[in-house]
């Protein structure tokens, strides 16, 4: 077999992969095990236990990213979602807008590429949880390990199982439960319910806590530790409606774990891309979010990251390119009607300006993921008041960047130096003609390239561009010698769980207190006496932004509302039979994620539809688009069974038979292996 290489780097174990896995696509059903193992072999032993359990760690970066130089999978996370769309408006036929009518069993899921990566969320979900089937299929065989080690290393599995199937089924619904190697081809899977799907989560997560080492007695960071598990078992017993479980579970992840907000400045200190364009005064959100502190010993807040740092199998991370506004095009012209008064110049072309250097500050951004509207001002408005005191929103000490704030660097300008405008403030003419009207709009395109920048949560140091003086598509982590390095989870998010916990067990003054903690710390202005279901919400946006899996978490929060019967922002209350069953892309009815789609962003509203250039777009969901449809390519290749389709979706069938207790469905697969 191709051995794994571990080292130690700046305290992290790293894996380098000297074979390549294979995609599942139709083959998951398969569930081989790793297609370079030859698993009595390799699983014989500890270290072939080690080897697989690395795959795993490493998978749950893949899972995210694939190298493309344009987008990251996350982004797809937010392209129906109330705080982000779809942007990149020379796209054509793949402009990800109308899920209405694209989406489609057969249609409208992609592996990656410049679309979406709801496919690839199918693919690598399941190469998830094969991985992890290999550890637990062969843990009990390896002899001479003592029953605490093996339990470990069984606990360490159920996490990577959990946090696939977690991800999985928030996304695409009832789906194949599958907890064996196959030792024969099985294609005669039911799939299981969802409700079932996470019982089983919660059993394999107590495990795990009881049985994974906490952090403090590991030697290494990186790996699955105790942490880690009680913060996702937080996010299950949610769902099964186990709140005082939950409430408990964060309260001792707060407060007996050696974890704590950070509150002050910390570890390295790393400042925006150019200081004499745009200065960044240092705070503590903004080292929170620097790449090299994310694995710095300092950092309590810290629960498990996802490391993207070491040159053996570092994977590009171009957040910036994908996320960042389409600042530098001919799209935005200046008051005197000059297209492109905004340039990625290189630091070797004449035309460069230290004091105007935007590329190395914000990015040669291509925006395929924007910002809405209720995030980028809504969600910041406290009071009738816009807090610009927020660390998270804060433009005096450079954490946020508002399209104002750029300066036309293009020294063929009239205004070269002076900050973008959006609308002409006064008429333009010359030699006798009017070239710009007061009050003409100067960017043609503001899907794509007016939009702010949470400046803080995605700028990443481009090293490969540093070292370059010609270089100008500073991109995010492009390369080795980057840091790319990501949070998994930290433990602002447990006091935002603890707060749903709370308010679903009809305690909004104790939800309010932990959402203030989060907010306290960020030096927000107002603090909450009680919170709504939708404070929670906008509080997550506000802080996790481009962290959290924003659609599949609303998927969780829709149906946890629905199972505690608690109301929304609005008042309104939802069916636990019918919140993921409804139909239409009508304003009335759906579930909480369909009412947050329609009210907070353009969705299935007349501004969410027209044309930009050559692209004509309309922006719409409907209500079954909660979950994603299950791929017909997993459907057709289960042939001597049924899988069951998504509701609203062509191929949905209720009589279909579905498992509704995970027990049976892990005895039927054990009936035929």
């Amino acid at each position: 077999m191709k051995q794994y290489i571990n080292k130690l780097y700046r305290g992290m174990v790293v894996v380098v992969a000297t074979a390549a896995t294979t995609g599942c696509s139709d083959s998951f059903l398969a569930q081989d095990p790793l297609s370079f193992y030859e698993p009595t072999t390799t699983y014989s032993t500890e270290a072939g236990l080690q080897s697989a359990l690395t795959m795993c760690d490493k998978q749950l970066k893949t899972y995210i990213l694939d190298g493309n130089w344009n987008n990251v999978g996350l982004s797809t996370n937010y392209y129906l979602t109330d705080v982000g769309m779809y942007a990149k408006t020379d796209m054509g036929g793949g402009f990800q807008d109308n899920f209405d009518a694209k989406l489609t069993p057969t249609s409208g899921m992609a592996t990656g590429g410049d679309g979406n990566y709801m496919q690839r969320f199918w693919n690598e979900g399941f190469n998830a949880v094969k991985y992890a089937n290999s550890v637990l299929s062969y843990v009990d065989k390896v002899q001479g390990l003592d029953e605490e080690v093996k339990n470990a290393y069984k606990g360490r599995a159920y996490f990577h199982r959990a946090y696939a199937y977690y991800n999985l089924t928030l996304q695409f619904g009832d789906i194949p439960l599958i907890t064996q190697l196959m030792t024969t081809p099985k294609q005669n899977y039911s799939s299981t319910s969802k409700e079932a799907i996470f019982k089983m989560l919660v059993h394999d997560l107590e495990f795990a806590v009881e049985h994974v080492p906490s952090q403090k007695a590991m030697t290494y960071l990186g790996m699955v530790n105790q942490e880690a598990c009680m913060h996702l078992l937080v996010k299950c017993y949610l769902v099964t409606g186990d709140y005082a479980k939950a409430e408990a579970t964060a309260t001792e992840l707060i407060n007996n774990h050696g974890l704590k907000l950070m509150r002050n400045t910390f570890g390295v200190w790393q400042p925006s891309g150019n200081e004499s364009t745009w200065k960044v005064t240092r705070n503590v959100v903004w080292d929170l979010h620097r790449t090299p502190n994310i694995c710095n010993a300092e950092n309590k807040e810290l629960i498990m990251p996802i490391i993207n740092s070491n040159d053996q199998n570092f994977t590009t991370f171009n957040i910036m390119r994908a996320n960042f506004v389409h600042w530098s095009n001919s799209v935005i012209r200046d008051p005197h009607g000059l297209g492109g008064p905004g340039s990625n110049y290189a630091r070797n072309n004449s035309n460069y300006n230290a004091e105007l250097d935007w590329v190395r500050v914000a990015g040669r951004g291509i925006a395929l993921n924007r910002t809405s509207y209720h995030y980028n001002k809504t969600i910041w408005m406290q009071d009738g008041e816009m807090d610009w005191q927020d660390l998270r929103h804060n433009r005096e000490v450079g954490n946020w960047m508002e399209m104002e704030d750029f300066k036309y660097n293009n020294p063929k300008s009239d205004l070269y130096g002076k900050n973008y405008q959006l609308y002409a403030t006064e008429d333009y003419v010359k030699n006798g003609e009017v070239l710009v009207h007061k009050g003409d709009i100067l960017c043609s395109d503001t899907i794509r390239s007016w939009y702010p920048t949470p400046l803080y949560q995605l700028y990443i140091l481009d090293a490969v561009a540093e070292a370059n003086l010609g270089a100008n598509q500073f991109q995010g982590a492009q390369g080795k010698g980057c840091n790319g390095d990501m949070y998994l989870f930290r433990l602002a998010e447990t006091y935002l769980l603890r707060a749903e916990a709370r308010f679903y067990q009809g305690n909004p003054t104790g939800a309010a207190a932990d959402v203030n903690e989060v907010r306290s710390r960020a030096n927000a202005k107002k603090m909450y006496t009680t919170v709504t279901i939708g404070d929670i919400m906008d509080e997550r946006a506000r802080e996790l932004y481009m962290e959290e899996f924003r659609q599949a978490e609303m998927a969780r929060v829709s149906w946890c509302l629905a199972k505690s019967g608690k109301p929304d922002e609005w008042g309104n209350t939802y069916d636990i039979n019918t919140w993921d069953k409804q139909e239409g892309t009508d304003l009335s009815g759906g579930s909480y994620w369909f009412k947050r789609c329609t009210t907070y962003n353009v969705f299935n509203r007349p501004c969410g539809k027209g044309t930009q250039g050559s692209q004509t777009f309309e922006y719409k969901v409907n209500k079954h688009n909660i979950f994603w449809p299950v791929p017909n390519s997993a459907i057709t290749a289960n042939n001597k069974g049924q899988l069951r389709q998504n509701y609203g979706y062509d191929g949905y069938d209720e009589s279909i038979k579905m498992w509704t207790n995970w027990e049976d469905a892990v005895a039927d697969e054990a009936s035929t292996n």
